[in-house]
């Protein structure tokens, strides 16, 4: 019942944090234009003076192809010098990389270092692999109460997967007391915010549940959505 996966961040930096015109800004602006070959050429400008957030957004460049060839060795390179100054984005999406193989030999002890890093100045993506690591074991010693404890900070700040392995704890007894009115919540929350299974395995688990669980559920639904996630476990 579990789907397990790494997430590669997408997601380009576009906040200038009120700097005057530079390239990394120019970088931004033709991005948007969709002149990706152009906001390479910028953003080379701009990393070439240490800007993090230009070293970064080369790096997902490069991982996704996007203005130049799709290049793991290049988009690992760029990710490295971004995270060595502490850049969470880049530090989870090194450690994305550490994990798949991606530019680099495969090492979950140094995805779980740079996971680590990441989670730690509350990147989502960067927690939900954490809880992945831990749920399997992969460098680090398995242990489903700390795998629980990074999905539920992920789910908490709105991560569907994270909210869907959430579910699959509770319903496991996984790090946590067996608990399906909560399995049902968190895979209802994670249906409603896009991931493909937790619909169909809500509706396996209604079946075995009885009408006052889902009440039950559907009132712990609402509460978590009025709190907006927070402390809902």
């Amino acid at each position: 019942m579990k789907r397990i996966t790494y997430l590669w961040f997408v997601t380009l930096l576009c906040l200038t944090g009120g700097v005057s015109a530079s390239p990394f800004e120019e970088g931004v602006a033709k991005y948007k234009n969709a002149d990706y070959v152009g906001a390479i050429n910028a953003w080379r400008l701009a990393s070439a003076t240490g800007n993090a957030r230009a070293q970064l957004n080369l790096g997902v460049m490069y991982a996704k192809g996007q203005g130049v060839a799709q290049d793991y060795a290049e988009a690992f390179k760029w990710s490295r010098l971004a995270a060595a100054q502490g850049n969470a984005d880049a530090q989870s999406n090194l450690g994305v990389m550490y994990a798949k193989g991606q530019g680099v030999a495969q090492d979950y002890a140094e995805a779980f270092k740079w996971s680590r890093l990441a989670a730690a100045q509350g990147n989502a993506d960067a927690q939900y692999s954490l809880g992945v690591m831990y749920d399997r074991g992969q460098g680090v010693a398995q242990d489903y109460a700390e795998a629980f404890k990074w999905y539920r900070l992920a789910a908490e700040q709105g991560d569907a997967d994270a909210q869907y392995s959430l579910g699959v704890m509770y319903d496991e007894g996984q790090g946590v007391t067996q608990n399906h009115v909560r399995a049902y919540t968190w895979w209802s929350l994670s249906a409603a915010s896009g991931q493909t299974n937790a619909k169909r395995v809500r509706e396996l688990a209604a079946k075995n549940m009885t009408s006052q669980q889902i009440l039950e559920a559907q009132k712990m639904i609402r509460e978590c959505q009025h709190k907006k996630l927070q402390a809902c476990t």
